[in-house]
């Protein structure tokens, strides 16, 4: 099987959705600096290493995110399925 990764999927989602993301994004991004910071409190090189895994963990969260949201499309508002009438006029029925 050939798997083209230029080919880039897109998906649909509501602007509600969308700013749910965007707000964790956020979340994520804002913890991984105050978690970053409290280093300097730390004594034990075994909670800095904790400490910092959890920091990459959160920046690499916020980045998935934003790839998805890069590759999300906003939803069409009020899209339709057309009626069987209108069928043969949109050339969807001969």
């Amino acid at each position: 099987m050939i798997h083209d990764f230029n080919l880039q999927e897109s998906f649909e989602i509501s602007p509600r959705f969308r700013r749910t993301i965007e707000e964790r994004i956020d979340r994520l991004e804002r913890d991984a600096e105050w978690d970053e910071a409290q280093v300097v409190h730390l004594a034990s090189p075994d909670h800095v290493r904790r400490l910092m895994r959890l920091v990459a963990a959160q920046r690499a969260e916020a980045l998935r995110m934003r790839i998805f949201l890069d590759r999300a499309v906003p939803a069409m508002a009020n899209r339709r399925i057309p009626s069987n009438e209108a069928w043969p006029k949109l050339g969807l029925w001969s």
